[in-house]
């Protein structure tokens, strides 16, 4: 009797046992619950997939989609004239070589740039250096067409022009509100950089109204770090709604690759040089024939300067406006029209923003004394070619 109850404390410790070790790991098992066991069929696992329409966090594939069928790829031919052979009138090579000097072949030197369709009857603004000297210049579009392109006019001491193809259904990019933005403010570039195709870059606006930097004659440029490289030229900046802000013109590189500063025109300025040159084949700006030089601490000690804003006068062009007006190398302008200059570059803008045929009353400082001269504005000389600086206003 006392073995069979041995037995049977045994089996019902072992029972237990393993119960225990069951309800630990198999919990399922000791409720009858065996559906956990069936794996699902794939069809009833529920998963939520976003729709091509959902908008995606930190992306900007509207702006891209709004700003790209815009944008253009120019493509230029410049034909490179050998020059004549100073033997080519030589009667003795003549002799052994005939014709053979008249008919070498003319050859052609390629490039490639961006452009920005802004109106539906065909207009293209780009960068002037883009389309300088091309004997032929051809569009490519998003969508795939092709177009040989007219150049309109040119604007150098801004570096912009406008060329025009004739197509139908042009998809024109919309203008932004440059005064708008912020420094830090989402930017995206879009341009053909290398030649490789279309390509969005995408970073913020650095600073505004850079200028002083010896690019152009008339400059306010917008930086950006998005990246900009060779044949983004004259592409398109825009806003995070695809609104043209500016048009990419040039980088700042030690290697001709980008290093994160790219700086682009306004599209303020690009409009109303765009308007100039196709209400008036060029743009017209004011001009009173001085040489101005900026004020550095070195000048201001010399000229006894409390203060070092002004645009001292270098030289004044021999019958010119502001030589009838009586202004000398020397003086130091210090306001148009009451409105203070503080630097050559803001004295430049002004002026160039002024009428032909104005009359305006300028103070300037003359041995310490202010004295005022009453200027009628001239029409600024187109810049000539040999001339890099365009410093004279």
């Amino acid at each position: 009797m006392r073995r069979f109850w041995l037995l049977f404390a045994q089996t019902v410790t072992v029972g237990l046992a393993v119960w225990f070790i069951v309800a630990t790991l198999k919990p399922d098992w000791t409720t009858g619950n065996f559906s956990s066991r069936v794996r699902p069929a794939a069809s009833s696992v529920q998963m939520q997939e976003a729709t091509p329409d959902t908008p995606t966090p930190n992306s900007y594939r509207h702006a891209a989609r709004q700003a790209m069928p815009s944008v253009v790829n120019i493509f230029t031919t410049t034909e490179a004239r050998p020059q004549k052979s100073p033997f080519q009138d030589d009667p003795f090579f003549r002799k052994f070589f005939g014709d053979q000097l008249d008919d070498q072949q003319d050859d052609k030197q390629s490039s490639l740039g961006s452009g920005v369709i802004v109106s539906p009857q065909g207009y293209i603004l780009t960068n002037n250096h883009v389309v300088e000297a091309a004997d032929q210049i051809e569009v490519a579009l998003a969508d795939g067409r092709k177009a040989t392109a007219k150049v309109v006019g040119i604007d150098p001491e801004t570096d912009l022009a406008v060329i025009k193809i004739e197509l139908p259904n042009l998809p024109a990019i919309t203008l932004g509100h440059v005064e708008q933005s912020s420094v830090g403010d989402v930017v995206l570039a879009i341009g053909n950089p290398f030649g490789v195709g279309q390509t969005v870059t995408m970073g913020i606006i650095s600073a505004l109204g850079r200028n002083h930097l010896g690019i152009n004659t008339f400059e306010n440029f917008i930086q950006t770090d998005a990246a900009i490289n060779p044949g983004n030229s004259g592409g398109a900046l825009v806003d995070t709604n695809g609104n043209l802000l500016g048009i990419n013109t040039a980088i700042y590189s030690r290697t001709g690759g980008n290093l994160g500063i790219g700086f682009a025109i306004p599209v303020t300025t690009a409009k109303s040089v765009m308007e100039a040159i196709i209400n008036h084949g060029q743009v017209v700006r004011g001009w009173i024939g001085v040489e101005p030089q900026d004020i550095t601490p070195e000048l201001a000690d010399s000229f006894g300067l409390g203060k070092k804003t002004g645009a001292i006068i270098a030289g004044v062009l021999k019958g010119g406006p502001a030589d009838g007006a009586g202004m000398k190398p020397g003086d130091i302008l210090i306001s148009i029209d009451d409105k203070a200059v503080n630097d050559t570059t803001e004295m430049l803008n002004v002026i160039a923003q002024l009428t032909p045929g104005q009359n305006v009353k300028m103070t300037v400082l003359r041995k310490s004394q202010e004295t005022k001269l009453n200027i009628v504005v001239g029409k600024r000389p187109p810049p000539k070619r040999e001339e890099t600086d365009g410093d004279e206003e």
